[in-house]
């Protein structure tokens, strides 16, 4: 890592839970260690600032998009940002024109910061100049997060793949933010141009927009971490979830890889763990640094150890051990962290086609001031419910293969799956709960066709 440049702050970072994980440790929270989150506060519950409190929030807020996903797991080979999200518009352009919307709402400066990886930031760097009134001050509108090798399974050492030098290299999860703010400079930097609060998220969740409320709420209740959660629904069973540690009282993220067998029957009773992390998280950055200089730069965040192959898109390439920790899992090393309840719309991230074929359908709108919200239709608040056949739709490709039409429209459908090879013409309406199966060879459905 040194001989590749990477910063002494990462090195030590890696080093931390490579230990942990030589030593067998496996990042697990057991269900009697924690209790379930009482009865959050709800962003709607909070007033609305008046113009001129919105325009001060705005004033002391950054925003960061973690922009280092390649969506390998949908078959792509460069930044996932750069991939179309919304009439015919980029994630990458969206989230851009969110930004500049603002400033002119807000009067404010709002720097637009994004965390590429090694393997993104080529990719976007075109894009990111032809916006140049991004560019605040002397602040940069991108900083690379740090790499870490690839570990041999069994050994525990570096991977060796010479057939693509690059594969032995990995990012080492979004908790990298931390010592990458620290090593770049990027958040002394920050403080130093008066700025106090940083609000993170991924660059696949288009609903994660400045919200003036957050850090106005923050600063009233001297709260110096903040994580966005939303109500668990049917489709987020099988995800991650916050709690209380009992030892300590403090909220914690226990994602689906932190879990044991024995319990995930637990994390998946939604009537017992109600709330999911939306990964949009607001930092106090004066009490960031402060935290790093306790914990001499290194935050002892849960290891999470995910096993992959070398080659992500070869199944048959050896596995690797690749060392990650979680953005939000910091939430547990700040006294007085908190949470807020957000609907749905702050929370639409694409990790799948499915999530993909959501989005782009007329179950969600993008506004004039390029926000995407879900319809109107959608009374419920929630966004339909999608399983498209893994075999056929998980790869990009196969995807648009079979809807080369768009979309197709689910504004009144509660459910929609798919089994086996279908192709879908234009014009195709989806209501109420449907399921479209299929045996062997494709089944075309007509243009215009109505399934209910």
């Amino acid at each position: 890592m040194a001989d590749d440049g990477v910063a002494g702050q990462a090195i030590e970072t890696f080093a931390h839970f490579y230990r942990q994980v030589e030593e067998g440790a496996s990042g697990l929270i057991h269900e009697g260690d924690i209790e379930p989150v009482p009865r959050l506060p709800s962003l709607d519950e909070l007033d609305q600032p008046s113009a001129a409190d919105a325009a001060a929030a705005a004033a002391e807020t950054v925003v960061l998009k973690l922009n280092g996903g390649l969506g390998t797991s949908m078959g792509m080979e460069r930044a996932k940002s750069l991939l179309v999200a919304k009439d015919g518009t980029t994630f990458l352009d969206i989230m851009i024109r969110q930004v500049l919307r603002d400033r002119e709402r807000y009067g404010a400066r709002l720097p637009l910061i994004f965390m590429n990886s090694f393997r993104t930031r080529d990719d976007v760097a075109e894009v990111l100049a032809g916006y140049p009134e991004l560019a605040v001050g002397q602040l940069p509108v991108d900083f690379l997060q740090n790499r870490e090798p690839k570990l041999d399974e069994q050994a525990l050492e570096p991977i060796s793949w010479p057939d693509d030098p690059e594969l032995e290299w990995c990012p080492p999860g979004h908790g990298d933010l931390y010592p990458a703010l620290l090593a770049s400079g990027l958040l002394d930097r920050l403080l130093a141009d008066g700025y106090r609060y940083l609000f993170c998220s991924n660059s696949d969740n288009l609903g994660a927009t400045l919200e003036p409320r957050i850090p106005l709420w923050m600063k009233a209740n001297e709260v110096p971490f903040l994580v966005e959660s939303c109500r668990r629904t049917p489709a987020d069973r099988k995800g991650g979830h916050l709690a209380i540690r009992r030892s300590d009282g403090r909220l914690i993220l226990r994602e689906t890889a932190q879990t044991s067998p024995e319990d995930l029957e637990s994390l998946m009773d939604l009537s017992r763990h109600r709330y999911c992390n939306s990964n949009n998280i607001w930092i106090d950055l004066g009490r960031l640094r402060t935290v790093l200089d306790e914990a001499d730069g290194v935050l002892d965040l849960p290891v999470i150890r995910n096993v992959k192959t070398v080659d992500p898109r070869r199944p048959d390439t050896p596995k690797v051990v690749q060392i990650e920790s979680a953005m939000g899992a910091a939430v547990q090393c700040f006294d007085g962290a908190r949470s807020l309840v957000v609907g749905r719309a702050r929370f639409a991230p694409v990790k799948t086609t499915n999530d993909l074929l959501v989005l782009r359908s007329d179950a969600y709108r993008l506004t004039p001031e390029f926000r995407i919200e879900l319809a109107p239709e959608r009374a419920g608040g929630e966004a339909p419910y999608v399983d498209l056949d893994p075999r056929y739709y998980k790869l990009i490709d196969g995807f648009d293969e079979r809807f080369p039409d768009g979309p197709v429209s689910l504004v009144g459908c509660d459910r929609f799956v798919v089994e086996g090879d279908v192709r879908f013409g234009a014009g195709v309406v989806v209501r109420g709960s449907v399921t479209v199966g299929q045996g062997d060879g494709r089944l075309e459905i007509e243009p215009g066709s109505r399934l209910e």
